[in-house]
């Protein structure tokens, strides 16, 4: 009995595979790498050796290596099948989640639209492939602010002083929500917080392309943010990430940071707003889950943040004072 192996790979979609992955004892193995228009020498090889010295089978590891397309792979099938060679492959079939073995003459129809689907899909990886070696955009439409030219992205006259203010003005106080809603009263341009969120996290605007492998290629176009503005953004970006949910884009200064040193609760604020549109509204902070009783009370917000600032200007350098008269503003 004679088994042969043959094996098909594409150095921009995968890494050459180990010519002794089959488990099998196997007496010859042919390998075929994809560079430029390949033409499967060894395959074409494999075919002349079994005209004159027929295997009894053949390992594969899928049907789409014996061809780019599916006419090609249909008329491989016929040739090893007039040949009397029996084909194995080692994938799973039909996507049962198993790695067995499989007679190709049943369920034909079904791995044969699975494998177009397979082809087409590999088709697009590999377009995706040779955009990154020729550091091209990858296929889809420019983020807003960019415009795609023949063969890299241009900055958009129209829309780019839009994002550059959107960053500017989440450097300047540090709050997404707040450049968002700046950029809805300025602008007139409605984003969500989470599209916010990836403009500001997009390589794009630094003048970078990242790809779907996670490869960034560096300076391929024009950037909207220096990589001063890129760094203060990502250090930013990272202490919010340490702040409780929605704390750094809340309108008041102590949402999400006190605790009651009473109960351990956490402190919400609380507003109240008499009837009388010209009368004041009071703020509050109130523990959220106190469990002892009675309940620990509420405690004005004002007398808190006063109480707060002081103690971040004796603690702080002396020019956290200069700020304080500005601080108390707010």
């Amino acid at each position: 009995m004679k088994i042969i192996a043959y094996l098909y790979s594409d150095p921009l979609l995968e890494s050459t595979p180990d010519p002794h992955l089959w488990g099998w004892e196997v007496d010859q193995i042919y390998q075929d790498i994809a560079t430029g228009k390949t033409t499967r020498l060894q395959l074409q090889k494999l075919l002349a050796d079994c005209q004159t010295e027929p295997a009894n089978y053949l390992l594969i590891r899928r049907l789409e290596e014996l061809g780019d397309t599916l006419p090609e792979v249909s008329d491989r099938l016929s040739e090893f099948e007039d040949l009397g060679v029996q084909l194995i492959t080692i994938a799973p079939a039909l996507n049962n989640g198993t790695t067995s073995d499989f007679d190709l003459r049943s369920d034909l129809l079904q791995l044969l639209q699975q494998m177009q689907q397979n082809q087409r899909s590999r088709r697009i990886r590999q377009g995706h492939a040779h955009n990154r070696i020729n550091a091209l955009p990858p296929p889809g439409r420019a983020p807003y602010g960019y415009r795609r030219s023949k063969n890299r992205y241009v900055v958009d006259r129209a829309t780019a002083p839009v994002v550059k203010d959107f960053f500017e003005q989440f450097i300047l106080y540090g709050s997404l929500r707040g450049a968002v809603r700046y950029l809805e009263k300025k602008y007139s341009k409605k984003i969500s917080a989470s599209t916010g969120r990836r403009w500001l996290s997009n390589v794009v605007y630094r003048g970078d392309l990242e790809y779907q492998t996670g490869e960034v290629i560096a300076d391929t176009h024009g950037a909207i943010l220096t990589r001063d503005e890129a760094a203060q953004i990502d250090r930013l970006l990272k202490r919010n990430c340490r702040l409780p949910a929605r704390t750094a884009s809340a309108p008041r200064s102590l949402a999400g940071l006190v605790i009651c040193q009473a109960c351990q609760s956490p402190m919400t604020i609380t507003r109240v707003a008499p009837r009388h549109k010209k009368a004041p509204e009071y703020l509050y902070l109130r523990p959220s889950n106190c469990l002892r009783q009675p309940k620990c009370r509420a405690i004005a917000y004002g007398d808190i943040l006063q109480a707060t600032i002081e103690q971040i200007c004796e603690s702080c350098p002396a020019q956290c004072s200069r700020k304080y008269a500005r601080c108390r503003s707010h």
